[in-house]
This record gives structure tokens, C-alpha cells and sequence, in this order.
């Protein structure tokens, strides 16, 4: 069969690692459980035999994920057709391994990429195993919201006029809100200093696929993007796709970093798993969203009309940060309730059976796709209707003081250098003005406080106190409490 057609009701990768599921011969070859008949029984019982059965490696008819030639080489044609690429790679660690290795790919040790300072932890690790030396751009921060939006194209020419040398810039797109900012305005910036525009786009891996949604970041002019398609589309947990266009990225290079940073045992899977999700939404795309934004679109209205609760809209836009929006994408503001979204998470999830994507403390984030009915619609509103009279007065709070959680750039060290520099712990109220040797953020959505090689500050370390008293989870640091936390020892 010529699996090169591009015929996009063809899933070359899942239809061969099924056939191979159900094919009769002794294996001696991994994984140990041997195609489900030396698994436990209680991993049996979840998953199923026909799931063990198809967790294969890298037997010749499957192809190789580092050298493909076969039915994973098509696969990634047909996907790279589908959403508007000229080459995509799949990723079986995640759009994590996706962001390191495109910082991998167009930055040597020394040199400068600008990006923004909500930029994803994951792109700090690549900045630390770069050595890529980071010009952080403040993003557009609401105060009246408590949320920051994108970078702007000033704020990028001012950098780009500051820092000619850069070799790329690398952008947010859209944030966890759903808020996009001007990808075409920023390609272009970049194209005219003729360096890269690199884009995490981990959350808009559906965009290509309704008129109504954003334009996808290739199709704004973006040379590189990185996609979860595990997070709104159907593909299993840690599946991902790095997309390129045009001759800015050196794809060789792209796909030796690509082998640093993802397994020599990718999991098939997840491989088929992007597959499967390609062919769903390039033969039934547009009609599957269409029911999604309709959900989104009610439970958006039903949602204003209930006291004490309001969503982001593009209505409230007061800032070039904020371009375009992702209606699937719904941020409660739940501070009129008096209380924090860790508080309101834990009522919903406990007492209602709703579970939000992202808990902060002001917002609660919810993701509408096309896994979601209306029942799950019905589900939410009633439960958030019900949540003001859940509260015990104990769980209530006082003013609210809204404030960016970003501190301004301030990085005598580059990341790297912090990183593996002799640290000492303090606690944390004696470390103000010391250079943090940790990698500190609440966890989700994983955007850093604190980076490696910066300045740790008291606004800082207010955030993350407020953050823990309300009930929410920090990453990155050694002492999960933040009791102390390590610095670079300058002694």
C-alpha cells in the first residue's frame, strides 16, 4: 500500500501495530511483561490484554521513531498534511521534549534566545542544558484580572534592537487562559533580523481545525511549533507533535536533539495514539469543535449569569498581550466568592464531581473539547451554582490583592551556570537578594516564579507563600514545603 497518498483516512501506525497486536508467535524480545501474559493480574484487569498486547517495541514492520523509513515515517507525512506543516515529528515525551530540543536546535552554549518570562518550565530546562543565555520579555500582565497574556511585537523589537546577536525568539501561544498574542506581527520581526520564530503552542494543537478557533501559529508565520495532542485533542497523556516550516530551523540538527531528549524506547502507544487523533480530527475535525465551541459557547453565557463568578472574555481584552482567544478554553474568575481557586477546586472535585484543568488563585480553568457532552456541560454549571453556598465562612477571605507573580528580569547568572554552581539552603525569608539555584513554580501550569541564575525577591516569595497557604502545589525546589531553599553560594 502506499501509505504516501496522504489519503487522511489512512492510519498507517495504529492500523500496523494492530494487526502485529493480534498476530500469534513467541516473543523473546521487551517488554518483560511479554504482550500482557506476565503482567499482574490487577494490571490485566485495567488495562486489558488487548492493550498489554499492543504495547510492542521497535519490531521491523513498526518502524524506528529516530529513523523512520516505514509506517511512523507516513504517519508523520500525514499529520504534518493535516496540520499544516512542511515536516512533524512525533514526540513520545511530551511537547516538553519538543521545547528543549527547538531551544537545543537554534542556540549554542553563550548564545541568545528571547522569550517571555511565563515561558513553561520546560524551556528552562532547555536553556540549562543549552547553555543558551535567556533575554526574558516581560509578558502584558491585567491587574484588574491577575493574569498575564502574551508578549507583544514592541516588546520583542525593543528586544531584538537590544540584543541583535539573539539566534531566536520564542513565544507562548496560547497561554493556559486560552489568550493568544500577534504570532504574524512577531514572525515577521523575526524574519526581518532572520532568526527563528519558535512557538510552545502545547495548547492549541486544535487550532488548525475550525474556522472559528485561532489561527495556527505555522500558519501566523511561525517557523517552529510545538503541540500537545494529548491535552485538547485525543491522543494518550505525554503524546505531542513538533511541526517546522522553511529553511530558518536546521532539521538535521532538530532531529539529533530530538534523540537527546526523548527515549530510545518511545512507547508505541502513544505513537499510534497520534495517529488515531490525526485521522479523527482531519475526517471529522471541524463537526466535532463545531459541538465543542456550541458547549463552551453555553456554558460560557450560563456561567456570567450565576453571582459572584464571571469568565475571561475577549469583551475585557485591554491590552496588545490579548489578539485572539480559544473559546473551548473557560477561565472562571472565582474571587468574588470570597474565596481561592484551591479552595473552589477542592469543593467542586470532592462534593460535585467536576474536576478543573487549573486551579490559581483567583481563576479557575476548565477545557472544553470534544471528549466533553452535555451532560458534562450540565454537570459544570450545576455545580458551580451550587459552590457560594458550600463555602463555610472559615474558608472566605479578605480583600483581594492582585499581583503579577513574575518578577522583573533580573539574572546575573544565565540559567546553566546557576544550576550547577555549588548552593547552599537558606530559609526562605533570608534568601531575598541572593541568586536562586532552583527552579521554584506552582505546579500546574508549570510557569516558574523563580529560574536559575535570578535574583530571589520578597514579591517572589510572597507569591509562593500565598500560593501554599491556599492549598496549592510547588515544584522544582528540594524542600516541597519551601521552608528553605537553595541559592548559589557566592561565598
Amino acid at each position: 500500500m502506499n501509505w504516501r497518498s496522504l489519503d487522511q483516512n489512512q492510519t498507517p501506525l495504529l492500523s500496523t501495530l494492530q494487526a502485529y497486536a493480534s498476530r500469534e508467535y513467541a516473543a523473546f524480545h521487551t517488554p518483560g511483561h511479554k504482550r500482557g501474559r506476565g503482567a499482574p493480574e490487577s494490571l490485566r484487569t485495567l488495562l486489558g490484554y488487548q492493550t498489554l498486547a499492543a504495547d510492542l517495541p521497535e519490531l521491523p514492520e513498526l518502524d524506528n521513531l529516530f529513523a523512520p523509513e516505514g509506517v511512523i515515517q507516513a504517519a508523520q507525512e500525514l499529520a504534518a498534511a493535516a496540520f499544516g506543516a512542511e515536516q512533524t515529528w512525533f514526540l513520545a515525551n511530551g511537547s516538553t521534549s519538543g521545547v528543549i530540543a527547538a531551544i537545543l536546535a537554534t542556540c549554542n552554549s553563550g548564545e541568545k534566545i528571547i522569550l517571555p518570562r511565563n515561558v513553561h518550565q520546560s524551556a528552562i530546562s532547555g536553556l540549562i542544558l543549552a547553555g543558551a543565555v535567556p533575554v526574558f520579555v516581560q509578558p502584558e500582565y491585567d491587574p484588574v484580572l491577575d493574569v498575564a497574556h502574551s508578549i507583544t511585537p514592541e516588546s520583542v523589537a525593543a528586544a531584538l534592537v537590544e540584543h541583535s546577536d539573539a539566534r531566536a525568539v520564542m513565544m507562548v501561544y496560547p497561554t493556559y487562559y486560552g489568550v493568544g498574542g500577534d504570532v504574524a506581527a512577531i514572525a515577521h520581526l523575526c524574519h526581518q533580523h532572520s532568526i527563528p520564530l519558535l512557538v510552545d503552542e502545547a495548547h492549541g494543537a486544535h487550532f488548525a481545525f475550525h474556522p472559528e478557533l485561532p489561527t495556527p501559529a505555522l500558519a501566523a508565520g511561525a517557523d517552529l511549533s510545538v503541540q500537545s495532542i494529548h491535552k485538547t485533542l485525543s491522543a494518550l497523556t505525554q503524546a505531542a507533535m513538533l511541526h517546522v516550516q522553511g529553511n530558518r530551523i536546521d532539521r538535521d540538527r532538530l532531529t539529533k536533539s530530538l534523540a537527546l531528549v526523548q527515549s530510545t524506547s518511545p512507547n508505541y502507544l502513544l505513537l499510534a495514539s497520534l495517529d488515531a487523533a490525526r485521522h479523527q480530527m482531519a475526517t471529522q475535525g471541524k463537526e466535532l469543535l463545531e459541538q465543542t465551541l456550541a458547549f463552551a459557547d453555553k456554558a460560557r453565557f450560563e456561567i456570567d449569569q450565576i453571582p459572584g463568578l464571571s469568565t475571561l472574555k475577549p469583551s475585557q481584552a485591554q491590552t496588545p498581550g490579548w489578539v485572539t482567544s480559544d473559546r473551548t478554553r473557560l477561565t472562571v474568575t472565582i474571587s468574588g466568592l470570597g474565596i481561592n481557586g484551591f479552595t473552589a477546586d477542592a469543593i467542586l472535585h470532592q462534593q460535585f464531581g467536576v474536576t478543573c484543568e487549573l486551579p490559581s488563585l483567583h481563576h479557575l480553568t476548565f477545557i472544553f473539547s470534544p471528549g466533553n457532552s452535555e451532560k458534562d456541560r450540565e454537570q459544570l454549571i450545576s455545580a458551580l451554582k451550587k459552590l457560594g453556598s458550600e463555602i463555610e465562612d472559615s474558608d472566605r477571605e479578605g480583600e483581594k490583592i492582585f499581583h503579577s507573580p513574575l518578577p522583573p528580569p533580573s539574572s546575573p547568572l544565565p540559567p546553566r551556570a546557576a544550576f550547577f554552581a555549588p548552593t547552599r539552603s537558606f530559609p526562605l525569608s533570608e534568601a531575598v537578594n541572593h541568586i536562586s539555584a532552583e527552579l521554584v513554580c506552582p505546579y500546574p501550569p508549570g510557569i516558574p516564579v523563580l529560574v536559575p541564575g535570578e535574583v530571589v525577591t520578597e514579591g517572589a516569595i510572597a507569591y509562593l507563600q500565598k500560593v501554599l497557604a491556599a492549598g496549592g502545589i510547588i515544584s522544582g525546589c528540594a524542600d516541597p514545603r519551601l521552608e528553605m531553599i537553595k541559592v548559589v553560594d557566592d561565598l
